[in-house]
């Protein structure tokens, strides 16, 4: 297996041990280090690939890239060192003279880059992309093709609500439906609120480094229509080590602020860092640069005007316990500053009213997921303390209440986040109940947009799937438990979840006959198939680094399950797949999203449902530098 091969194995198998933190404290810290790990691979990528590609030439955007017509980039080519006589052109000429400005050319040692700094195509069409130099080698050459679209739809939109589950496979969606909505005689007494829309697609959403992506690089295709790699946003990765001076391409958010004068916010039940909230905005190769994420929403020409969900650790001045900031900015004091209200309990959220941007943090990480929140809110030791947090629908409805105060229309992104770090964990039922909290979010969202005109595309998608099946049902009796308690085809019949006050959540997350829920791609752990009544890790690591399963999750009848990812990367959680994910929409321009479609295409549904021209307006200060490292 050559080097390449053996490190995008590498990444792809130690992707996302970062996303099952914020469950205990002892937990928090093991995730922190699957964190940094996760920037580290990141960092070697990027040198491996240097070296790897030290011969050839590469063109940043890459081939087959697509383009909103008047939507900002960076345009580099990276040539191999001691490269001379360099010739980049586009559809016959000179790229300098398509762009109207000068190239910067810098030579890093290791190679050397041709690069202009926030530029745009004007005119829709085919883009065809040389570069050229003399080596070593001889005379090098490279080619890609970009297309450039611009279209309306028949009916505008004024608004966009983009619903994230993340981590929602179809089958995490399909156990929302079972353990809200019941089935009586084979058929399912109501399909989730999602499910109604009548636009439906399948995505793909891999990136062009790996086949299997995260959040960050997920997020990414959405927001901007590009592809780009794992850990990165709004980005394509060149071959420098510093993670902010990639070149960038604008997001959604970025041009609709600039072009329509339309208000943009997000909301998240994971830090407003993590990966999906950030990708809405921020423009890095590497997702862990969170200090910077969060400044960022703050050095903005057109900032959010509202950012809410967890994650205060990164806005608390360094000397604050439990802050990670790397310096001493106090970063709610200055959203204050710039006339955002605070809140950092749902009691204050509340409070507030809809006439100034909102900052609300209610958690040092990630929000506690609806179960410890909602249905089991006397543990401490699973709240920290943070006894009052909002959930998603009253983060989602004030959020409107600011956004929809602009007569220009707003976008909105609103994430379930621990649908994704709950199946990390292999805890399906935390995730399949917030499921629920994001399925009635979505309702009230379908029912505001009746009420306003039917002028608001709202989308439904998940960044990516998870690997489970349910393969039967679960109960013990005559002596049979664990495996041999697993039921299926005719003797699976039907689980025993009943919902008496009807509030669309199972009374009892831990019926006598439950499901049987299986991993695809899973560390060694133990499995007994029933409700955890704290959230554990499946595996950790023995002294010698290796995983093993963890035996705080090993109560009486759990048995031992073999997982099938490596031992020896540090994998302690379960990890993505790269199945297809299921894609609602309802409203103006939601004919857009039918078949089966890449997931770029998300970013182009919307800005054709707004009818967005993307020559107006200023570019955002990132877009308008011409320095070689521009930040």
């Amino acid at each position: 297996m050559n080097t390449k091969r053996k490190l995008r194995l590498f990444i792809q198998l130690s992707l996302l041990g970062a996303l099952s933190m914020g469950i205990t404290s002892t937990h928090d810290a093991v995730a922190f280090a699957a964190a940094s790990s996760i920037s580290q691979v990141a960092e070697f990528h990027n040198r491996m690939q240097e070296t790897a590609d030290n011969g050839a030439i590469t063109i940043l955007p890459i081939n087959r890239a697509k383009f909103w017509a008047g939507q900002r980039f960076d345009f580099e080519v990276e040539f191999p060192k001691n490269s001379t006589n360099f010739n980049v052109g586009i559809n016959g000429e000179g790229a300098e003279k398509v762009f109207g400005k000068k190239a910067i050319i810098t030579d890093y040692g290791t190679h050397i880059s041709y690069r202009i700094n926030n530029v745009t195509f004007d005119k829709i069409g085919e883009k065809r992309v040389t570069a050229s130099a003399s080596g070593l080698s001889g005379r090098l050459q490279a080619k890609a093709a970009y297309t450039v679209v611009q279209e309306k739809a028949r009916r505008r939109a004024k608004n966009v609500i983009l619903f994230i589950g993340d981590g929602m496979s179809m089958q995490a969606k399909e156990l929302g439906r079972i353990l809200s909505k019941g089935l009586s005689n084979g058929k399912f007494n109501d399909v989730l609120s999602m499910e109604k829309m009548p636009s439906l697609a399948l995505v793909t959403t891999s990136g062009y480094d790996s086949i299997v992506t995260d959040s960050a690089n997920s997020m990414s295709a959405y927001m901007t229509g590009n592809k780009s790699v794992v850990n990165a946003m709004g980005v394509y990765e060149n071959r420098t080590k510093d993670p902010l001076d990639d070149p960038k391409v604008e997001t959604a958010a970025e041009i609709l602020s600039r072009s329509k004068k339309m208000s943009y916010g997000m909301v998240t039940t994971a830090a407003v860092t993590d990966a999906t909230p950030a990708a809405v905005t921020a423009h890095t190769r590497r997702r862990g640069e969170q200090n910077y994420i969060a400044a960022d929403f703050l050095s903005r020409r057109n900032p959010p005007k509202v950012v809410m969900g967890g994650g205060a650790q990164f806005f608390l001045p360094l000397q604050t316990p439990g802050s990670k900031r790397k310096d001493d900015r106090n970063l709610i004091q200055e959203f204050k500053d710039k006339g955002y209200q605070f809140a950092g309990t749902k009691t204050e959220l509340n409070a507030l009213n809809g006439d100034q941007p909102i900052l609300g943090l209610f958690t040092m990480n990630h929000m506690n997921v609806y179960m410890d929140r909602e249905f089991l809110p006397k543990n401490s030791k699973v709240l920290k303390g943070f006894t009052d947090q909002p959930g998603l629908l009253d983060m989602t409805k004030k959020a409107v209440s600011v956004l929809e105060k602009n007569p220009n229309g707003f976008f909105l992104m609103s994430e379930g986040g621990s649908i994704d770090k709950q199946l990390h964990t292999m805890d399906w039922q935390r995730s399949t109940y917030d499921t629920i909290e994001f399925d009635q979010t979505i309702e009230w969202a379908q029912d505001y947009a009746k009420k306003h005109n039917d002028d608001t595309l709202i989308i439904v998608v998940a960044d990516h799937a998870h690997g489970i099946s349910i393969s039967g049902t679960y109960k013990e009796e005559n002596g049979k438990t664990g495996r041999e308690a697993v039921r299926v085809y005719g003797d699976a019949k039907w689980p025993t979840f009943v919902d008496e006050n009807h509030d669309g959540y199972p009374d009892n997350p831990d019926p006598d006959v439950t499901l049987a829920v299986q991993y695809a791609n899973a560390p060694d752990h133990y499995e007994n198939y029933r409700f955890q009544p704290e959230p554990t890790v499946p595996a950790t690591t023995d002294a010698k680094g290796n995983v093993i399963a963890n035996p705080k999750r090993a109560p009486k009848g759990a048995r031992l399950v073999q997982g099938d990812l490596p031992t020896t990367t540090g994998e302690t959680s379960e990890c993505h797949s790269a199945d297809d994910v299921v894609l609602m929409a309802q409203g103006p321009g939601s004919e857009y999203f039918h078949g089966v479609m890449d997931n770029t295409e998300v970013f182009f549904g919307i800005l054709r449902a707004l009818g967005v021209d993307a020559h107006k307006g200023t570019p955002e200060v990132s877009f308008t530098s011409e320095s070689g490292d521009s930040k």
